[in-house]
């Protein structure tokens, strides 16, 4: 499509002048730019899958606690391929 004629679809408004509400205050500049700016939508959310995480990792631990029964030397043996 020809620019003039995207131009001439609004020729009846597009010389007037920008309309300004009497019952609405102007928004500042830092306000405006407020509503664009990228935000966290959800606050806080990657500490609390952290700390959710670590909360399941020891429960795991705890219900799987092999300190007590497992020995690795007696596992793997003592020899030359073990590093104790």
């Amino acid at each position: 499509m020809n620019e003039d004629l995207k131009i001439m679809d609004y020729d009846d408004i597009i010389h007037l002048p920008h309309p300004v509400s009497k019952r609405h205050p102007q928004m500042s500049l830092a306000n405006r730019a407020a509503q664009f700016a990228p935000f966290a939508a959800l606050t806080g959310h990657s500490e609390a899958i952290d700390a959710t995480a670590t909360r399941h990792q020891q429960e795991l631990d705890d219900l799987y606690d092999t300190s007590e029964y497992y020995d690795p030397d007696e596992f793997y043996g003592t020899d030359e391929f073990h590093d104790s």
